[in-house]
């Protein structure tokens, strides 16, 4: 109880972390807003396309959410440990699979944009502007992939402002090229959903430049360069792959999981569609924060087991588990609040409305729990290393519990648009509720060798 109301270093800490990543994370949101906003005034039908073809383009994403948070167990370890050499390759590790990842995504991309559209919609004309966004989007994957990577690592070691104004930049340049080249001003052809991919490219590129630039040539506290890339790593693939891989199948499955919830929510109509659009941005819009105290906590619980200290790691998880029911509270009075603002910023039909409505008072009641789930799982307990748990805990909740119950209400029962998003997305429910019984187990702090024990 003393951590709750004296520890003003580690609140302090915690803050210094999560505060810039929340803010990163609120303009990165801002971004994917203003590409809805200025989709929608184009027509709900390429606002529906553009929707549901990033939905592919999120797979990619998680999975170098899981390639760079899989690796950040490790960094925030060994830089507790002072084991530079050990950080070096666990980089090097990360950045390769990255590449790797990135390939397969545009390979898939190049040779079938129709067939992956098909697996979210049925409706010809959503298709049609689907493949296009997707043709001009091919070359952001290895922008997006080593930059987001990157990004998390630099997190890690306390390098949390570079990212934050990278990002303040990116906003801006994305805003302008998407008001040029979607609407055609400046001389610029009118290009509609072509307009937001190039626009997005744009951002992407810039990006990349200043977040890889920076840890490839200037930063010092890893010291990775270029050429550690092809650096031997030797054994340390095995522990590699015994702490992190975990971590990025869990999040691969899960990105699957959570694209068969949109299969059914793309199988439910263009207004069901276009509604979740909506709300899936004030979603992410309301739950920057708790992103950043996840981050935040994985990072200090990571350097406070790398220096050695297991009974101060266990009392500060209790800390954001408190974190995680005030931010969860928080943000669901945000969505209720903001959500009328952002529905009226939309040209949509009456029905689309409506649905917009159900959908933002059914997310508000499961960010409450999402919040706890995140904080611990995402943060805590994959600091401390329980990679193996989590994996099977994500997965099994999303796949038993969330994509069948939401199968069911929204085509056997044809409940409305609440209980079908409350169904879809009750495995953060469960989860919010197994962590605290995992938290007081004691049992997800584990052991990571160094690299003299390689």
């Amino acid at each position: 109880m003393k951590l709750f109301v004296n520890d003003k270093k580690f609140y302090k800490t915690v803050l210094l972390i999560a505060i810039p990543i929340a803010l990163q994370g609120l303009i990165t949101t801002g971004v994917n807003m203003m590409d809805t906003i200025m989709v929608g005034k184009v027509g709900e039908t390429q606002l529906s396309a553009v929707s549901l073809a990033n939905q592919f383009i999120n797979i990619f994403h998680i999975f170098c959410m899981g390639i760079g948070m899989g690796a950040s167990v490790l960094v925030a370890r060994y830089y507790g440990m002072k084991d530079n050499m050990a950080l070096k390759k666990t980089v090097a590790i990360m950045l390769r699979l990255c590449l790797l990842m990135s390939t397969l995504f545009c390979v898939l991309t190049i040779f079938f944009p129709e067939e992956i559209m098909k697996i979210y919609t049925v409706e010809k004309d959503i298709i049609a502007y689907g493949v296009r966004y997707l043709k001009y989007s091919v070359i952001t994957y290895y922008l997006l992939g080593l930059s987001l990577t990157c990004t998390i690592v630099l997190r890690n070691v306390g390098q949390v402002k570079i990212p934050l104004y990278t990002s303040i930049a990116a906003f801006f340049i994305n805003v302008l090229a998407n008001y040029v080249f979607i609407f055609g001003k400046l001389g610029a052809p009118k290009m509609d959903v072509a307009g937001a991919a190039i626009g997005t490219l744009i951002a992407r590129i810039f990006e990349f430049s200043a977040i890889c630039g920076y840890l490839f040539f200037k930063d010092k506290e890893i010291g990775f360069r270029i050429k550690h890339l092809f650096m031997k790593v030797g054994n340390f693939w095995k522990e590699y792959i015994r702490v992190s891989i975990p971590v990025l199948v869990s999040d691969g499955i899960l990105a699957f999981g959570n694209n068969s919830v949109a299969m059914v929510i793309g199988r439910l109509g263009k207004s069901f569609v276009a509604a979740n659009a909506v709300t899936a941005v004030t979603q992410q819009l309301s739950s920057v924060m708790i992103q950043g105290f996840s981050q935040a906590g994985g990072i200090v619980t990571g350097h406070t087991l790398g220096e050695g200290d297991k009974e101060k790691a266990y009392r500060q998880g209790y800390a954001f588990l408190l974190l995680g029911i005030v931010f969860g509270a928080i943000s669901a009075l945000i969505i209720m609040l903001i959500s009328p603002i952002i529905i009226n910023a939309y040209d949509l039909s009456h029905d689309t409305r409506k649905l917009a409505s159900e959908l933002m008072v059914s997310i508000s009641i499961i960010v409450l729990f999402q919040a706890t789930n995140s904080i611990m799982t995402k943060g805590v307990l994959r600091g401390g290393g329980d990679t193996k748990i989590l994996m099977a805990a994500d997965n099994i909740f999303l796949w038993v519990a969330s994509i069948p119950l939401g199968i069911l209400a929204g085509f056997v029962f044809h409940l409305s648009a609440f209980w079908i998003y409350f169904f879809l997305k009750i495995d953060q429910v469960l989860k919010a509720i197994w962590c605290v019984i995992r938290l007081k187990s004691g049992k997800w702090i584990k052991r990571i060798k160094s690299s003299s024990e390689m």
